[in-house]
C-alpha cells in the first residue's frame, strides 16, 4: 500500500467518524417541561434530569421524559419502585415476573417478565442498571425477550415536596431511550412507549395513595 492510498483511507475513516458523531445527539429533557410538571418544579429538578435522564440518541432511536404527581410520601413510593422483583405491583400488562432462587436486589440482577396476551410482546429479560437508596434513583435495560422495545433503557427518580401548610407529595420522573422498530416512525414509537409508561405511573400513583389511606 502506497502513501497516497494510506492517506485516502485515513481521510475516509475520519469522515465516517465525523458523520457518526454528528448523527448522535444528546437529549435536552431538562429544557422542556414534561406534562404533569410545573415550571417551578422543573427548575428544582434540572440537576437530577441532567444527571439521570440524559441520553445519547443515535439514528433510529427516540427518547422521552414523563412526570407523575403522587399524593404520598417519597418513602412510600420508593418502597414500591425499588422492588425490582415485583414490577407487577405498579405496572400494567404483566402476567408474571421470575427472578430465580436466592435473588438479591442489586445492580446487575435480572428478571424475566411475561406479559398478558393481546400485547405486541410476550416476554422481556431485564437488567437492573442502577439502584441508589440514598438518592432514590433506579433504572433498568431490556436485554432480551420477545417484544418490540429493542435496546430499551429507562431511569426513574423520586422526589419529595412539602408546602408551607405541611402538605407532602412526591414527583416521579421516568425517562427512556429505545430503538425504532422496523416500519415504525419516531412518533409511533414514542407514542407507544409513552402510553405504557404513563399508565404505569398512574397505577403507581393509585397504589401508593391507596396505601396511605389504608
Amino acid at each position: 500500500m502506497n502513501k497516497g492510498e494510506t492517506s485516502s483511507m485515513a481521510a475516509a475513516a475520519d469522515s465516517e467518524d465525523s458523520e457518526t458523531a454528528t448523527a448522535v445527539t444528546v437529549t435536552t429533557h431538562h429544557l422542556t417541561v414534561p406534562p404533569g410538571l410545573t415550571q417551578a418544579e422543573l427548575q428544582e429538578l434540572v440537576h437530577s434530569i441532567s444527571e439521570f435522564h440524559t441520553y445519547q440518541v443515535g439514528p433510529g432511536q427516540c427518547s422521552s421524559l414523563l412526570a407523575q404527581h403522587i399524593n404520598a410520601p417519597l418513602l412510600t413510593v420508593w418502597s414500591v419502585v425499588r422492588r425490582f422483583d415485583r414490577p407487577q405491583t405498579y405496572k400494567h400488562f404483566i402476567k408474571s415476573c421470575y427472578v430465580g432462587d436466592g435473588f438479591e436486589t442489586r445492580v446487575g440482577c435480572l428478571r424475566d417478565v411475561k406479559f398478558i396476551s393481546g400485547l405486541p410482546a410476550e416476554t422481556s429479560t431485564e437488567r437492573l442498571d442502577i439502584l441508589d437508596d440514598e438518592r432514590h434513583v433506579t433504572g433498568f435495560s431490556i436485554i432480551g425477550g420477545e417484544h418490540r422495545l429493542r435496546n430499551y433503557r429507562s431511569a426513574m427518580t423520586v422526589h419529595e415536596y412539602q408546602n408551607h401548610g405541611g402538605e407532602i407529595w412526591t414527583v416521579v420522573l421516568e425517562s427512556h431511550v429505545v430503538d425504532l422498530p422496523e416500519g415504525n416512525t419516531e412518533e409511533d414509537t414514542r407514542l407507544f412507549a409513552d402510553t405504557v409508561v404513563k399508565l404505569n405511573l398512574q397505577k403507581l400513583a393509585s397504589v401508593t395513595a391507596r396505601d396511605q389511606v389504608m
